[in-house]
């Protein structure tokens, strides 16, 4: 079934520009490899070059913990899971390339009351990533399974993989600084529902244009989702002074009741410390997406585009991140009129190929009674 809304097992924003998602699809291992000059004898023989494979991957232990029903840190309120990825890259020729990614994975405490089995299932594996990539001029086609970062429809990454989608998407940069997408999504992936579900239905596509100068920035897009029964329209803008930055976005959504809402958000940085401020809007109900989506005062585990609670919502969010001795550390706050959340995120990487990190969340969502404190601790082996 899809699902638009669900926030149990959506709890992470990570925003990917396509470029970037793109980026990943076509090449995990970063881009061509040179192929060996062909060693010369008499007489001449040509060397015929083999096309290259590319093969990377990660190893993740992920342990999470909330007391919206037990104490801390109980096994009823717990989960570990295990989890090992391969992605794969094969160049076919100079314009074909074929890329997998596969997650092997494993809960080590059973079906446990307040988080279940992380991906549905005690221990199983699935092909998150499964495409071929062709590229011609300026020109790149995606086709099969893929990540997508647009802003009102992409994936979410938590837990032991990225939600995922299967679809075509045509990406054009012929013009400097501006780059055209379509994409035509035929199934969503929701982070953590484990393997791809059924088709969506009726049509369900994104055209968008965006335009990068690294001063002026921004991005316009339209969206058809049948399988949510609403159009959209989302414009962003950002101006880039130098000191500081300033960014607006607005959305507007056609459905059986039609919504909008728009954004304002500031950063700059003093002595060593990024900080924004930023401002939300929703008018006349909650914005519709699929699977998450860029609106400047998300937090780790909710979404402003949720939180509407019958009347026109005014959202505010501050935060303030640096980095002291490797540790990258971000605190922030946001405010939903009726809900709250604040989030503490700390990174370390301890070697090139080891990181680590934690989570603290204090979470009140649209309506409910309490608070929920949760703990996330996980750490990557990259090979």
């Amino acid at each position: 079934m899809f699902d638009f809304n669900t926030r149990k097992n959506i709890m992470k924003m990570t925003k990917l520009s396509l470029v970037a998602v793109l980026a990943v699809s076509s090449a995990f291992a970063g881009g061509d490899i040179a192929p060996v000059e062909p060693v010369v004898v008499e007489p001449v023989v040509a060397v015929a070059v083999v096309p290259a494979t590319t093969i990377s991957g990660k190893a993740t232990i992920y342990g999470i913990t909330d007391d919206s029903a037990y104490d801390l840190f109980k096994k009823e309120s717990s989960q570990v899971g295990l989890g090992v990825t391969l992605d794969v890259s094969h160049k076919v020729t100079d314009w074909l390339t074929a890329n997998f990614s596969v997650l092997g994975y494993v809960n080590t405490i059973e079906d446990t009351p307040n988080w279940g089995n992380f991906e549905n299932n005690d221990k199983g594996a699935f092909f998150n990533v499964a495409n071929l990539t062709a590229t011609y001029a300026d020109t790149t086609l995606v086709a099969g399974r893929q990540l997508l970062g647009t802003p009102m429809l992409q994936g979410y990454d938590w837990l032991l993989a990225p939600g995922s989608f299967e679809a075509y998407t045509l990406m054009n940069n012929s013009v400097d600084n501006l780059t055209l997408v379509g994409s035509y999504v035929t199934k969503h992936r929701g982070n953590n529902s484990g393997e791809f579900g059924n088709d969506l239905p009726g049509d369900n596509y994104a055209l968008g244009a965006m335009y990068d100068d690294k001063t002026i920035d921004g991005s316009v897009w339209y969206y058809n989702v049948d399988a949510g029964n609403y159009t959209q329209v989302y414009v962003d803008l950002g101006y880039n002074f130098g000191a500081f930055k300033v960014a607006g976005q607005y959305a507007t959504t056609d459905a059986a009741t039609d919504t909008s809402a728009f954004g304002i958000m500031a950063s700059t940085s003093v002595a060593g410390f990024d900080l924004s401020a930023a401002y939300n809007r929703l008018q006349d109900g909650n914005t519709a997406y699929v699977g998450w989506n860029g609106l400047y005062t998300n937090q780790w585990n909710l979404s402003v585009a949720d939180q509407y609670n019958g009347q026109d919502l005014n959202a505010f969010k501050v935060a303030a991140a640096t980095t002291f001795m490797g540790v990258s550390a971000e605190l922030s706050y946001a405010d939903y009129d009726k809900g709250n959340e604040t989030d503490l995120i700390l990174g370390y990487d301890i070697n090139d190929k080891i990181d680590t990190g934690f989570v603290y969340t204090n979470t009140k969502a649209n309506g409910a009674n309490n608070a929920v404190n949760q703990v996330e601790v996980f750490a990557n082996y990259k090979f």
